[in-house]
């Protein structure tokens, strides 16, 4: 985690933007001009979508460390989303974010390596290395167990990644399952945090935190104070903050004395703040610059700052 540390730092700012582009939340004048030239289909779709993500790249890239595209928003619009994924990974890199690829993935063995090769590192064409999308960091859904997180730990350390694990998402029905009781008494995201700390145990930087992370949602904020407390060796990603309804207040806990363990995402508020401000349709990334800001602000408030 020391490049997102360290960007973090340089910053002063521990959040990431979320980049979940509904065409809702696109400017008209940029769909028009998507579908006046591949007409209304995947391909205009996915133009559309690219042009607004460089736009709030080039608003965001001065204030924000790093961004979280939602891989989900892309793949509805098929190859055609996908080539807009990777250009707005490639974009997004070029300007110096970190980019943490929200896709969730979950499986085993030699699958889960190619998920890992295809996200986070190369594959090979008879001899050839080639990146795909080259994120620096994924999320993993971590319920088949070390099984589908090991074969991803030697990939981060080679290419130095990062992933973050599932531990206490921001969703209201989490706790169906993740605050089960097990046999030992402890709840099932305690135990996946305490695996979290094991996983990057090998693989700690210069401030103390590995390279398995946690997602840990702001709606939780005791939950987050008690895995803060147990997982001195495991930075969060916290989601929640914003249109979820988390804080700054309640995303304080993820923050180590140092300021330092946690980065905060939003995504809609950032995106739609030009429709909620009503502003200009034009000037939708000049309104998503100067949420980043608000939130950034209202955070380092509470926080305090960063060492």
């Amino acid at each position: 985690m020391d490049r997102l540390i360290d960007a973090i730092r340089a910053k002063k700012n521990p959040t990431v933007a979320g980049l979940d582009p509904k065409l809702a939340y696109i400017p008209a004048f940029i769909r028009r001009a998507a579908y006046a030239q591949y007409g209304k289909t995947l391909e205009g779709a996915a133009a559309a979508v690219l042009q607004f993500n460089k736009g709030l790249l080039d608003a965001l890239a001065p204030i924000v460390p790093a961004v979280k595209p939602q891989c989900a928003y892309y793949e509805q619009f098929g190859w055609q989303g996908m080539r807009a994924l990777e250009a707005t990974v490639r974009y997004a890199q070029e300007k110096g974010l970190y980019v943490i690829l929200d896709g969730k993935r979950n499986d085993i063995g030699t699958t889960m390596e190619a998920y890992a090769k295809a996200l986070l590192g190369t594959v090979e064409v008879d001899g050839t290395e080639l990146s795909a999308f080259d994120g620096d960091a994924l999320t993993v859904n971590p319920y088949l167990g070390t099984d589908g997180v090991a074969p991803l730990l030697p990939l981060c350390a080679q290419r130095d990644k990062s992933v973050f694990i599932l531990v206490k998402t921001s969703n209201p029905s989490s706790g169906e399952l993740q605050d089960r009781l097990l046999e030992d008494r402890r709840t099932l995201y305690a135990t996946v945090g305490s695996l979290c700390e094991d996983w990057g145990t090998q693989t700690r930087g210069r401030y103390g935190y590995s390279r398995v992370g946690a997602v840990a949602g702001a709606t939780y904020p005791a939950q987050l104070g008690e895995l803060r407390r147990a997982l001195p060796h495991t930075f969060f990603l916290v989601p929640g903050y914003g249109a979820q309804g988390g804080g700054a207040k309640d995303v304080a806990p993820a923050f180590d004395a140092h300021g330092r363990g946690a980065v905060i995402n939003a995504s809609r508020s950032i995106l739609t703040a030009w429709q909620k401000t009503g502003a200009d349709e034009q000037d939708y990334a000049k309104a998503a610059a100067a949420e980043a800001v608000r939130m950034r602000d209202e955070i380092v408030a509470e926080v305090g700052g960063f060492e």
